[in-house]
């Protein structure tokens, strides 16, 4: 959805994969498929995507294959993205998805704020990131709504950002992203962001360049949101 929400003074952006639920491992899962059936390479794991994590299914799939000294084409990449998207849409749909815990409550904090943006930016395409929006009941109809599909450049690359912000009207230094993942971080520096890591898919240590830490949502509010904004330190967040 592209709008712009304007007289904001804070933008909240969310990364889909890891940050709104736990979606990690069911990519993992439907991304060795493709390697077993697709490539006959049985060994994967799902330590294997960690270079690819937060860049497209691509950027992926192309980090387990390097792991395992294979160069795909781009015709190959194309057909097992594909495939992986049915298979993770599949895992979906057989056993649902929760939202982390705190994802839901802050993002409907931000929405009732009439000085707040809530955006959604995600590296994945509509399809996929849609499912997952419905299945945890994220509210995205009322947020602006970036996928993968809507920018030419991936993380670290922080068009993705650039665009939420710019659809908000607001000016990315007044912006703070959630991410989980060293790429993600990256790109919102990169766009001039504030960044709350969580640590859900991701070692805290891998996560430094963040402004703020965290294992778990439940631990900030829209209040500390904002104060992050404006520039405070937060060290120790509830």
């Amino acid at each position: 959805m592209w709008f712009a929400a304007m007289n904001k003074l804070y933008g909240l952006i969310f990364d889909v994969d890891g940050v709104i639920a736990d979606t990690e491992a069911a990519n993992a899962r439907a991304t060795i498929k493709v390697f077993a059936e697709e490539f006959g390479i049985p060994a994967v794991q799902r330590k294997d995507f960690e270079e690819g994590l937060g860049r497209g299914a691509e950027e992926y799939i192309r980090a387990a294959a390097r792991v395992h000294g294979v160069e795909l084409t781009d015709e190959q990449l194309v057909k097992a993205s594909n495939l992986r998207q049915e298979n993770f849409l599949t895992i979906l749909e057989s056993e649902g998805l929760q939202a982390y815990p705190g994802v839901i409550k802050l993002i409907e904090a931000g929405l009732k704020r009439p000085d707040f943006g809530v955006a959604i930016a995600t590296s994945s395409t509509r399809e996929k990131s849609e499912a997952i929006l419905r299945a945890t009941k994220v509210p995205y109809e009322k947020m602006v709504y970036i996928s993968g599909q809507d920018v030419k450049r991936k993380k670290p690359d922080p068009e993705l950002f650039l665009a939420a912000a710019e659809c908000m009207g607001i000016e990315p230094a007044r912006c703070v992203v959630i991410e989980d993942a060293p790429n993600g971080v990256k790109a919102a520096k990169a766009a001039g962001s504030k960044c709350i890591a969580v640590t859900n898919t991701t070692a805290a240590e891998k996560l430094a360049e963040a402004d703020l830490v965290i294992d778990s949502l439940v631990k900030v509010d829209i209040n500390i949101i904002a104060r992050i904004i404006n520039g405070h330190t937060i060290i120790n967040a509830r």
